[in-house]
């Protein structure tokens, strides 16, 4: 199948096969699944401009999906996420000034493809994805040793417990106001400006890398605000919805969005996203962040492979 706005022909099944694997983990883990999204888009043939921006538009969505029935679990800090999106979209915009700035101009009319551009955003995938992959591996490990020294378990299906946990209580000791309080999220004061450092660097990323960045926000939150997991993954997604629409538009408006591609891959994203959802209410947080490790490896791998496939053809 060709879409014609990106100039990109596309197998139809395997972009549904991809929104639904995406959305199964965008539900399960509360990102919007650009680690492994942009990659596959990239791996078929999908400029980087445009990657980036059908990327969000298809998170869009599927987001929406998936909050709704978070929403529905309990598992939605509704102030947490409105403060976050105050922060998101300053971060967004200067992503995509970013994307812009190194996209190189058309030619008649037809979008050429830029290898600085490819080595920027690919390149910072990378790095960013492997860094939070390692940091939640030894996360994980320690507090495994945490639990078997200390004799503590999860407390049921929905327990959690961090061995980085001095973190947050840190970040949540900082004098620096306003504060808010949380408490949905047990909470009971926090700084602002934490709160908007880290949704206008996940929006940052969200900009310049495409989707909704979850993938940093969602362990940010965990590991520096001190949210609950469960919170954390539900409250991300809907913050999603924010961050990756209003990405969408900013990415529309400079011609970087391939709608038709985006609405093909919805169309596995939405039951995927469902799905995923509805498992976390079986899983205890330590497991979920356990389970989230592998995916950053895989989605940089698949860009190593990507880079790598690009620097033989120059």
């Amino acid at each position: 199948m060709i879409f014609p706005i990106s100039g990109v022909e596309i197998n139809p099944f395997g972009l549904v096969a991809v929104g639904f694997f995406v959305g199964l983990l965008g539900g399960f883990f509360g990102v919007g699944g650009s680690f492994l999204a942009g990659p596959a888009l990239s791996a078929f043939g999908v400029p980087t401009n445009f990657m980036v921006g059908t990327d969000l538009a298809h998170i869009v969505g599927k987001s929406i999906v998936a909050a709704r029935k978070h929403r529905m679990l309990g598992n939605i800090d509704l102030k947490l996420g409105v403060l976050m999106a105050l922060g998101t979209v300053g971060g967004v915009e200067l992503g995509a000034q970013l994307i812009e700035w190194l996209k190189p101009k058309p030619i008649n009319g037809i979008a050429q493809k830029s290898f600085v551009l490819d080595c920027a955003v690919q390149g910072t995938f990378v790095v960013v994805l492997l860094a939070i992959s390692s940091f939640m591996a030894l996360e994980a490990y320690r507090t495994w040793q945490m639990t078997r020294r200390q004799g503590t378990a999860a407390a049921g299906p929905r327990g959690d417990h961090s061995a980085y946990g001095h973190l947050a209580r840190r970040v949540q000791r900082l004098p620096l106001g306003p504060f808010v309080s949380l408490p949905t999220s047990g909470i009971p004061r926090i700084s602002l400006g934490a709160i908007l450092v880290v949704s206008f660097v996940g929006g940052m990323f969200s900009g310049f890398l495409g989707g909704g960045a979850g993938y940093i926000r969602m362990p940010a939150m965990i590991y520096l605000l001190g949210i609950p997991t469960h919170i954390a993954v539900g409250t991300d997604l809907f913050e999603i919805i924010v961050s990756a629409g209003y990405g969408t538009w900013s990415h529309a408006m400079k011609g970087n969005v391939d709608i038709m591609i985006a609405l093909v891959m919805h169309t596995g994203a939405a039951l995927g996203a469902q799905i995923g959802a509805t498992l976390t209410q079986y899983f205890g947080g330590p497991r979920i962040r356990l389970a989230f490790i592998p995916l950053p490896v895989l989605g940089a791998g698949i860009m190593i492979y990507k880079l790598a496939t690009g620097l033989a053809h120059h």
